[in-house]
């Protein structure tokens, strides 16, 4: 089977696990999809570029992050196969991105340009409803994460990320892994110490 073919597949699957479609549903789905590979450490987005599709990693593993006033990052999303990236603020209120999206290792997305994906959500409203239950749930993990970020010591982030990435941890460099937890890399090093 075709590479290309493969992920298209993968992503069906992958949407309908959620909603159902069908043949007709599936050939409009297929026919919008761009693919686009990246190498390790290529950015998808900077800041100052808009989001403008919705990215399903077929192959690979992602970030999406932020620099403070000091340059120092802030890892917001990690993703591996069959998870979704993007700066969803920027998508959605189509303004500059202030994040980047960048590949941690040689990645390929199947992406659904913006333009095409609202035709499609009233032409097949199962990728509408499918985008609305994945939306909602980003939405839940965000605050989840904003108040176990105020609520739990690192001890407890730590574990609730090795629940959550349970596939990742292995494949993300631990700089990273300590700033999507707000730890320092050494302190890092202590809580998986302390866990084993």
């Amino acid at each position: 089977m075709n590479q290309n073919l493969q992920y298209i597949q993968s992503l069906i699957n992958h949407i309908n696990k959620d909603v159902t479609l069908d043949e007709a549903g599936i050939e409009k789905l297929s026919s919008i999809l761009v693919f686009k590979d990246l190498n390790k450490k290529e950015f998808l987005i900077e800041p100052g570029q808009t989001a403008n599709t919705m990215n399903f990693i077929a192959q690979g593993c992602m970030r999406s992050y932020y620099l403070d006033e000091n340059a120092q990052e802030h890892t917001l999303q990690l993703g591996i196969e069959e998870w979704w990236i993007n700066d969803l603020y920027s998508y959605l209120s189509r303004k500059k991105s202030r994040m980047y999206v960048q590949a941690l290792e040689k990645t390929t997305l199947v992406q659904l340009p913006r333009i095409v994906l609202e035709t499609l959500f009233i032409e097949v409203p199962e990728i509408s409803n499918f985008f609305r239950l994945k939306i909602q749930s980003a939405y839940v993990a965000v605050q989840e994460r904003v108040i176990d970020s105020m609520s739990d010591d690192a001890y407890e982030r730590y574990i609730s990320f090795r629940k959550t990435y349970r596939d990742i941890e292995q494949r993300v460099p631990q700089y990273i892994i300590a700033s999507y937890l707000g730890v320092t890399p050494e302190f890092l090093s202590y809580l998986r110490k302390k866990h084993s």
